[in-house]
């Protein structure tokens, strides 16, 4: 084993598109060994494609990995020693290697046509055999190679593969490989533009910046033979080399966007936790014990290991995914929770509420259950948010409990205390509410609750009890389209709390409204 101080892992993202989920997870694991071993997480970015990276990508890229916390102690923002840290401005060292090479006798200049590669294209199909490069370039003596050169004759560099015996290499989560040469062509370095070609890029790349272990998706697999064969030209040390397994969408094919969404910043525009997010991503592919599936960020460091990556594909599954998120939110505290749900409420547009809450008289946190600890200190808030709405907003989400399980979900479950254009259940309406019973028994509450002096929770109660009791019905009579009136549907927290925390004059407005509207 190398030494934990020596050992330097990378992510390698291409800019051209959205920071992935599979490529998320590549960086992750990246992050984590690094961590776990007290080794250096390298951020390169490999932008050769000019024609497709951008620089939106690039920083899409940027702000998905410091939005999931993996933050990187070398890369092209910070610097390092092995710098630059961007492709694009690294040619002068592919243009030295590539040249080390032709002067070795390892590579040479092809000066084949695009319709000459295109015959030989045909030639295999017609055989139905393996397209491979038939050589013919590297047999050219050195004069007619310089006669094509002073005639401005276009030409790649292509590395010089031996004719024969094979190339192996050992890949730490799948084991051993090998690949007969005979099965390799003389692949491209150095396009005819100037720009190298992946294989070599990523080679020079990361012998130069001294990477230890490559950890990276299983499609690289097959690209690993020729970059052996390159880390063996150049006399560079071979780093270990751990392909991770595929991440399939639901119907087991290759996860892309017919699945749904993959790209991290839809699940960061859809207010998922990032510790959540992280979370999953670990279990595409790796398990600590096969039982235990939440963790932080912090235990995954602490727990993560190579050996525990699977060779089989993971799955990914948005229900899965969602419940991790949820397992996520019920652990936050109240506060923290108060402060994330009241910034989605501000984004939505809904604080300051459409109307205002006056509770008769403040609302003793001791008598809402799971608020034992919490008192007014605890629940200031920052400067610029609104401390009594902050609070009565600490108490809905306390009411509501874990029915809130994702904030994408605040608007919907939590829109009926700020507003009053909130969604309705139609079919709950016209089982509850569409009914002639209905407005005598609802407007007889809502007289009783306009005279109530204390608008608490035992004493709103008693009142909609009692009046069940006067008009010889079952209290649920009473309570299912009162939930309906102040909420719009058939399911909420206690009703009780509902109606103190959306306050005397608004329970009474809608109570009365429901009577009119609905008959």
């Amino acid at each position: 084993m190398q030494d934990s101080q020596n050992i330097r892992v990378r992510f390698a993202p291409s800019p051209t598109g959205h920071l992935h989920v599979g490529g998320a997870r590549t960086a992750l694991y990246n992050f984590l060994y690094a961590r776990k071993t007290g080794g250096t997480f390298v951020l390169r970015i490999e932008d050769t494609d000019a024609q497709r990276s951008t620089r939106e990508s690039y920083e899409g890229i940027l702000r998905g990995l410091r939005w999931l916390g993996l933050d990187w102690d070398e890369g092209p923002d910070m610097g390092g020693e092995f710098g630059p840290y961007v492709q694009s401005a690294r040619s002068v060292l592919y243009h030295s290697d590539a040249q080390r090479l032709l002067d070795e006798g390892k590579a040479y200049r092809c000066f084949c046509t695009p319709e000459v590669l295109e015959a030989m294209k045909l030639e295999a199909k017609e055989r139905k055999t393996a397209l491979k490069y038939d050589g013919r370039c590297r047999r050219l003596k050195p004069d007619d190679v310089e006669e094509r050169l002073a005639g401005g004759m276009p030409f790649v560099v292509r590395f010089m593969m031996p004719a024969d015996g094979e190339v192996r290499f050992r890949d730490i989560i799948r084991g051993d490989f090998t690949t007969q040469n005979e099965e390799l062509d003389d692949f491209v370095l150095v396009k005819s533009d100037g720009r190298p070609t992946y294989n070599f890029a990523v080679v020079v790349d990361d012998a130069k910046m001294k990477i230890t272990h490559v950890i990276r998706g299983d499609d690289h697999i097959s690209n690993t033979p020729r970059q052996v064969h390159l880390y063996r030209a150049f006399d560079y040390p071979l780093p270990k080399f751990a392909h991770l397994p595929m991440i399939l969408g639901s119907d087991k094919t290759r996860l892309s966007k017919r699945h749904g969404a993959t790209s991290i910043d839809y699940y960061r525009d859809k207010l998922y936790l990032s510790e959540a997010m992280v979370n999953y991503l670990a279990l595409l592919g790796w398990s600590f014990d096969d039982k235990r599936e939440l963790f932080s960020l912090k235990a995954l460091i602490d727990k993560f290991s190579l050996k525990r990556i699977s060779r089989n594909p993971a799955v990914f599954d948005i229900d899965k995914m969602e419940w991790i998120n949820a397992e996520h939110f019920k652990r936050l505290d109240l506060v923290e929770k108060t402060k994330m749900v009241y910034e989605v409420l501000e984004r939505e547009g809904l604080i300051p509420p459409a109307f205002e809450v006056d509770l008769s008289r403040p609302v003793d946190l001791k008598l809402v259950p799971g608020t034992e600890s919490v008192n007014e200190e605890t629940l200031q808030p920052e400067e610029r948010l609104n401390s009594k709405e902050f609070q009565r907003l600490a108490l809905i989400i306390n009411v509501i409990g874990n029915r809130l399980k994702l904030l994408k979900d605040v608007p919907g479950k939590l829109g009926y205390f700020y507003r009053d254009d909130y969604e309705r259940d139609e079919h709950a309406i016209r089982s509850h509410l569409a009914r002639p019973e209905v407005p005598e028994r609802l407007n007889a509450l809502a007289d009783d609750y306009d005279t109530l002096q204390y608008f608490e929770r035992d004493a709103v109660e008693e009142t909609l009890r009692s009046l069940a009791d006067r008009m010889e019905i079952e209290a649920g009579e009473l309570i299912h389209p009162c939930r309906v009136a102040l909420t719009g549907g058939t399911v909420s927290p206690d009703i009780f709390w509902v109606i103190v925390l959306l306050g005397k004059a608004k329970t009474v407005e809608r109570l009365r409204t429901a009577t009119k509207v609905y008959n």
